[in-house]
């Protein structure tokens, strides 16, 4: 019985948890989507000192030998392994806790210390709210609150 995108998504999530765990790797998210046509499988991992080609390499390999052996994508898909880019937008809690210690923009749908837009370095993700250090003060966001946020690149 086929499994509807969101469910393959989250099975492949639980799986590519442990996979790229194991590489000394975090997953950062999981995308299963058809474009053009085609369906893609997509999954982006991180490393604090930057993920090589040959991160992607071993994990994708992994992942391509463990779904062929349970065969819970039905059809046919392409399968890709990357580094979430310089300046990803962050969506979910863990994100947030893997990111921690970068710079970071928050755009929010509303008012918060009197502000929606902040720039700061984060300070960490716990209960449901995201900590963020600006010129030495520490701001707490709650995650329901924040419209977009993404990590700003710096060389």
């Amino acid at each position: 019985m086929a499994m509807d995108r969101s469910k393959i998504e989250q099975r492949i999530e639980e799986i590519a948890t442990e996979i790229v765990g194991t590489k000394g790797l975090s997953l950062v998210d999981v995308e299963y989507k058809k474009e053009s046509g085609d369906w893609f499988l997509r999954i982006y991992i991180y490393k604090p000192e930057g993920v090589s080609i040959d991160d992607c390499e071993e994990v994708s390999n992994a992942m391509n030998s463990y779904l062929d052996e349970i065969d819970i994508i039905p059809g046919s898909y392409l399968l890709e392994v990357s580094s979430p880019g310089l300046e990803r937008r962050l969506k979910k809690a863990r994100e947030f806790e893997i990111f921690a210690g970068r710079k970071i923009k928050i755009h929010t749908y509303f008012p918060v210390d009197g502000r929606k837009d902040f720039r700061g370095l984060l300070d960490g993700f716990e209960d449901g709210k995201v900590k963020l250090l600006y010129e030495e003060e520490s701001i707490i966001i709650p995650l329901q609150a924040i419209s977009k946020a993404q990590l700003i690149y710096e060389p």
